[in-house]
């Protein structure tokens, strides 16, 4: 009986971010791009969310490559803390690949991991995989979409994408996809994150003129931010300050790693004399200084959130200053931005963010282009990637709308196992999936437990009753002492902390009438007589923790 193909989601599905897909036939498995998901407004003290790579690691045997779309976060942020798992090349163009080197040489692993860099074009061998770079366009250098072939047939894997005729670039290879769909495809697994808009994606030269009419009637500074990764933007700020004889200054880690590699590499031409150091922004005249920064997104570590609330060691907001927030905001991250945007107005600055504006161009392909594709590709099978459920089952819509069999789009979840044949396309299983939380060092050692407590302890904050009992006799020798933190502030509510002191030493002596020398039975006693008390007074919840010492 003939092998059938496994395409498994890891991420990427019902969420913004974390894209990870793994493609399995026979005894051969390749995955496609390892990103990372940012933490939401309840996950108090994560730094990143990375996929699930049990099943990965389960199958390591079978495990022929990586290959990665491009270089953004939520494509190859999970890298470094994949390949402490298991081991295999990364294949990716070279701006990808030296994004990637960065993240690997944080790590401590550029030694260890094998980068393999190639070219549209290019067609490379993984096991019985053979999976064929062709060019697209995004909103970073070097983005590609991958034809995957393998004994069942051809996969279109888009990643992100757009389709922009006037890109610096080169317009995405529509013809090489349009030959792959006449000769036959299996399946499309497109980009799902702009399926909601109508009509195209604008184009990045309509950012760069609009962003050219901002810098041609200030006589101010001018302080741009954007996406670090979106290099033509940058390219545009770059032609504009030349072009009006400004010097560019650039803060931010992302910023200025990302400028670097782009520079190497030669996707970034940087005219001669333009960037200075941002320590000798303050002896020039306020209308030759450009400073590119990060912080689009309202990061409360980025450098544009350290201008804006007087913590930037160089860089001080004055009254003026033209901001040019040349980006638009994540979903979840709107306060963020607004709360930056109050800010830098409270300071007096000129800031220029609004949609009219046309400062931002996203990088996803919108309704007109999603059909496109999918009049091109002619897919047997469809599955929606890249998405939350309403982007996902919007998406599913739209390739019936082009005349696909309802039968043949289906939509999935992290972990589905969907199994296709040249006759068939069904979810089979389920693979284990999920998140994983990094908090600092610490890789999947905060758990959904872990993270109740964090939000326990943020909404009712925490109690702590301290007593020493008698190795005799088990009588008290000293305490109950309360301590509180994130409850109420003790100096003016005394009363209810002699209250509670009352209400921990009676369930103390309770358990002593009775005998009780368990330890976990006396502190069960305290935390339930002072949680009902508390709740029946205040109507709070708090977490209490009852501390014994036995003396």
């Amino acid at each position: 009986m003939a092998e059938k193909l496994k395409i498994i989601p890891l991420g990427g599905l019902d969420e913004i971010g974390k894209n990870i897909t793994v493609l399995e036939y026979g005894k051969d498995m390749i995955v496609v791009d390892c990103g990372v998901g940012f933490p939401e407004e309840d996950m108090y003290g994560i730094d990143l969310v990375i996929p699930d790579f049990t099943y990965i690691q389960r199958n390591a045997e079978k495990l022929r490559g990586m290959f990665i779309t491009h270089g953004h976060e939520d494509h190859i942020g999970s890298i470094p803390y994949a390949m402490q798992q298991f081991s295999c090349p990364i294949h990716g163009t070279a701006m990808t690949n030296g994004l990637i080197r960065l993240k690997l040489e944080e790590h401590g692993l550029a030694q260890k991991v094998k980068l393999v860099t190639h070219k549209p074009g290019d067609v490379v061998k993984a096991g019985c995989f053979s999976v064929e770079f062709i060019h697209v366009n995004h909103s970073i250098a070097d983005a590609v979409c991958f034809a995957i072939k393998c004994p069942a047939g051809t996969v279109v894997f888009t990643g992100d994408f757009k389709i922009d005729p006037s890109s610096a670039d080169g317009m995405m290879d529509l013809g090489r996809l349009g030959e792959l769909g006449k000769k036959g495809v299996l399946a499309l697994l497109a980009d799902s994150t702009n399926v909601e808009r109508p009509g195209y994606s604008p184009s990045e030269t309509m950012v760069a003129g609009n962003l050219d009419r901002q810098f041609k009637d200030c006589d101010q500074r001018i302080i741009v931010t954007t996406f670090a990764s979106n290099m033509h933007r940058i390219q545009a700020v770059l032609a504009a300050a030349h072009r009006y004889g400004r010097k560019v200054a650039v803060s931010g880690r992302s910023m200025e790693n990302m400028l670097k590699v782009a520079t190497e590499l030669g996707y970034l031409n940087v005219p001669a004399n333009t960037i200075v150091d941002l320590a000798t922004v303050k002896s020039l005249p306020k209308n030759k200084v450009v400073i590119v920064s990060t912080g689009s997104q309202g990061e409360n570590m980025s450098a544009l959130y350290r201008m804006a609330f007087n913590t930037h060691k160089q860089v001080d907001i004055v009254s003026g200053d033209r901001i040019i927030i040349s980006a638009s905001a994540i979903p979840g991250n709107e306060k963020a931005v607004s709360r930056i945007i109050n800010e830098l107005y409270r300071k007096g600055a000129d800031v220029v963010y609004e949609k009219s504006e046309g400062l931002h161009a996203s990088g996803h392909a919108c309704q007109e282009e999603l059909k496109i594709i999918h009049a091109l590709v002619k897919p047997k099978f469809f599955i929606p990637l890249h998405g939350e459920q309403r982007h996902l089952q919007i998406h599913a819509k739209l390739a019936k709308s082009m005349g696909m069999n309802p039968k043949r789009v289906l939509v999935g979840e992290i972990g589905s196992v969907f199994e296709i044949s040249s006759r068939s396309c069904k979810i089979v299983d389920t693979a284990p999936s999920g998140k994983v939380f990094v908090d600092g060092t610490g890789v999947g050692d905060v758990g959904s437990v872990v993270l109740r407590d964090r939000k326990h302890l943020a909404q009712d904050g925490m109690i702590v009753v301290c007593l020493n009992l008698s190795s005799e006799d088990g009588g008290v020798i000293s305490g109950p002492d309360i301590i509180t933190r994130g409850f109420v502030y003790v100096k003016e509510s005394e009363e209810l902390m002699e209250s509670l002191r009352e209400v921990a030493m009676e369930a103390v002596e309770r358990c002593q009438r009775k005998r009780i020398r368990d330890w976990s039975t006396i502190k069960s006693a305290i935390k339930n007589d002072l949680s009902g008390y508390l709740y029946k007074t205040t109507k709070r919840n708090p977490m209490i923790l009852p501390v014994i010492m036995e003396i």
